[in-house]
């Protein structure tokens, strides 16, 4: 194992000398068993095996010397009860026992429910068993592994895997199958610690995955262009050295105001490579807003387009240097681009980043400022690192399969964190192409790029969704293989609207610009059939449950606190929910204090009220600011929207539900609406029909008709703007009284 692979071990110090104690891993590939058995040489380990593979007859014998304990999912109670006493037996004998309490090997490249069976093991032994949980981290992509849709028969995608073995500090013999598999994540968490020194910063793994695939199909937008990953390397790295050389020589960050299209991605990796850092700015915010993160970054100089300045209408700002792209590419000459062209076919990528990029960037070193989006507050700067960025598209890239001839629709803006992350630097670092379109709400043109560029990935809000049902066809969308939604809560209406009008589900995910975005995402549940003692049986793994925003991606811990107290609740128990992870953002840009608010113990405070049920799944509730505390009781806003929405029968935000201060009770429930074609009087007697609480039912002098619901550019509900005109509203009604 240790010629195979590189194996670094961690906590080996927390297994016992002597003694008994249970072992329980995570389980990846065929191999798990052997790398856990090299990492101790001390103690001779019993380990419980799949039974079918226990029964191939040329290792059988050798399995037999190693007293493994054979089981399977399709035994009988009586056989299952068996195999668990002879684990049993062992404990009390004073040997180690392993078990992988998944069942078996995963297919979905994330961490499954731990099965009550291990918890069977330990109970009823007069003492106290220590059990040692344990994550092995970077097996996923060996050919032992699933990853690719088959054990085996695939080429290795390196040589000499790097691996780390984590051991985890003992828990009592009482613990509950899903408190070992959360400390088994954690371990995770902290294992992906050490991947940092096989990592690059992003535009040097651009350049890596560019150098392989120089003629394949990289990136395409609205304009109709078409550019392989050769061609986009070699305008970046000539557009790096104008920027580094002529145009931001003694600047850190260069402002971007482009739109999602192939200019947006050059500038974004042009700066990069530059040694610079990008700051894309929100061209749908306020004047105010986007003054503010000028003055924070301290830019001097912005890169945006001509006609990108003249149809949107922007107003510049004086005192800011404007380059515009269009300019500075027709600055690059015929004779640097064939230069670039051979030396990229001749050279090796070491000698290319020496000559072009000469950078000294670790994974650790800023990569971009993201503001928020202010739906709740002021804009925040947001600094997340190479890494942060990384642990994502590589957590996604192994719970979404891939191929090269997947293709994302990319329309959200860079401004936007899932924008900047997941439709630029996962792609580009994945080796799929990207189709940029400018405008998420154009659905009619969004559904003709789909269909003619045959994408198969989508990424959107629910606002956006709900144009495309209205507006795109099937066949439009016969191409998608995924199509994942968040931002905003996802309406079960428009889950199954979407599902019978297209034939795919939405993924719901969530994330926050905090967390690089991504933290959590349902995906395609596996299903297929294996022969088991000449029988065939059926293997399900469950990744998607409607209701809920799927399972943390891989590396990604979560936990639910008590809001008050911030002691961890039980699954099952609503709370605010906690992150941690390599995604958690470097902090806040010139607000330390802010940064210690949020993050505390490394765990990131998203202000989100969720509860974790017994299966890994998390199910949102809403954000903390989006309940009112009326009555000494906390009235859910989101609870009150869907139960409006239900009565209209509606998957569209007809309504959005706010609070305003109350003298008597503390806060009143406010509802803003839209065209509903329903009286008031008829919602609120269907209201109290359907089983709402009194409490939470507003009242009649509560609707507010307004024009449209306020909306950010990422597609999110403007909260800020909500309230605001909520207040208004009520001003304006008192002064009216008086």
């Amino acid at each position: 194992m240790h010629t195979i692979y590189r194996i670094k071990i961690l906590g080996k110090e927390n297994i016992p000398r002597k003694g008994p104690a249970l072992l329980v891993s995570n389980h990846v590939t065929f191999a798990d068993p052997f790398i856990i058995g090299s990492c101790i040489f001390s103690r001779f380990i019993r380990f419980m095996m799949f039974r079918e593979y226990f029964n191939i007859r040329p290792i059988k014998w050798f399995l037999n010397l190693m007293k493994v304990i054979p089981i399977s999912e399709s035994d009988s109670p009586k056989v299952k009860i068996h195999s668990f006493k002879m684990a049993k037996e062992e404990l009390k004998n004073g040997h180690v026992v392993c078990i992988f309490p998944e069942g078996t090997i995963t297919r979905i490249g994330n961490i499954l429910p731990f099965k009550k069976g291990l918890e069977m093991i330990v109970k009823d032994i007069d003492i106290d068993i220590p059990i040692i949980p344990v994550y092995i981290d970077g097996l996923w992509g060996s050919i032992f592994s699933y990853k690719g849709g088959k054990f085996l028969w695939k080429i290795p995608e390196r040589l000499f895997h790097p691996v780390t073995v984590s051991f985890g500090k003992p828990l009592s013999s009482q613990s509950s199958s899903e408190e070992i598999r959360d400390t088994v994540i954690e371990l995770s968490t902290e294992a992906f610690v050490h991947r940092k020194k096989d990592l690059s910063p992003l535009h040097i793994e651009f350049l890596k995955m560019a150098k392989r695939h120089l003629f394949r199909f990289c990136v395409s937008d609205f304009s109709g262009k078409r550019l392989s990953y050769g061609k986009v390397l070699i305008v970046s790295l000539l557009l790096s050295r104008l920027i580094k050389k002529r145009y931001c020589i003694n600047e850190d960050m260069v402002g971007v105001l482009l739109p999602s299209s192939i200019g947006g991605a050059l500038a974004n990796i042009g700066i990069l490579m530059a040694n610079k850092v990008p700051v894309n700015l929100n061209f749908t915010a306020s004047k105010e807003a986007i003054t503010s993160a000028i003055s924070q970054c301290e830019i001097k100089t912005i890169i945006t387009s001509r006609i990108f300045i003249e149809k949107g209408k922007i107003e510049l700002k004086e005192g800011v240097i404007y380059i515009y792209l269009e300019d500075v590419l027709r600055e690059i000459k015929p004779t640097e681009k064939i230069v670039t062209s051979i030396s990229l076919f001749l050279l090796p990528g070491f000698i290319i980043k020496r000559l072009y990029i000469r950078s000294k960037a670790t994974v650790d070193d800023l990569s971009t400022v993201i503001f928020s989006s202010g739906s709740t507050g002021d804009p925040k700067g947001i600094m997340l690192s190479h890494f942060n960025i990384l642990s994502n598209c590589l957590g996604l890239s192994q719970i979404f399969p891939l191929t090269k001839n997947d293709r994302i629709m990319g329309i959200l803006p860079f401004f936007h964190s899932f924008g900047f992350t997941g439709t630029l630097w996962f792609p580009l670092l994945s080796g799929i192409g990207i189709i940029y379109h400018p405008n998420p709400l154009d659905a009619k043109s969004i559904g003709e790029l789909v269909e003619r560029y045959k994408a198969t990935i989508l990424i959107g809000t629910p606002t956006f969704y709900q144009g495309y049902i209205r507006k795109c066809t099937r066949e439009q969308f016969a191409s998608l293989r995924y199509a994942i939604v968040g931002a905003e809560k996802l309406k079960i209406s428009l889950y199954k609207e979407f599902k019978e009008r297209f034939g795919i589900e939405l993924l719901e995910g969530y994330g926050c610009t905090e967390c690089s975005p991504v933290v959590s995402t349902n995906i395609p549940d596996y299903k297929d059939t294996a022969l088991e003692d000449t029988a065939l049986v059926q293997i399900v793994q469950i990744g998607t449950k409607p209701g809920t925003i799927g399972r943390p991606i891989p590396w990604v811990s979560l936990k639910v606190v008590d809001p008050e107290t911030f002691q961890k609740l039980p699954n099952g128990e609503e709370g605010l929910l906690l992150v941690k992870g390599p995604n958690v953002m470097m902090g806040y840009l010139h607000q330390s204090e802010k940064t210690k608010e949020v993050i505390r113990d490394g765990w990131y405070c998203t202000g989100d009220v969720a509860c974790i049920h017994d299966d890994g799944f998390v199910e949102l509730k809403d954000r903390l600011s989006r309940f009112s505390k009326i009555g000494g009781e906390m009235v859910p806003h989101i609870y009150i929207e869907e139960a409006i929405h239900n009565i209209l029968n509606t998957c569209e935000q007809k309504c959005v539900v706010t609070s305003i201060p109350d003298s008597k009770k503390g806060e009143r429930i406010v509802v803003l609406y839209t065209d509903i074609g329903m009286e008031i009087e008829e919602i609120l007697e269907q209201m109290k029909g359907r089983g709402v609480p009194n409490l939470w039912i507003p009242k009649k002098d509560s609707f507010h008709k307004i024009d449209t619901i306020p909306l950010l550019g990422s597609g999110k509900l403007d909260l800020k703007r909500i309230k605001m005109i909520a207040g208004e509203i009520r001003f304006s009604d008192l002064l009216t009284l008086m």
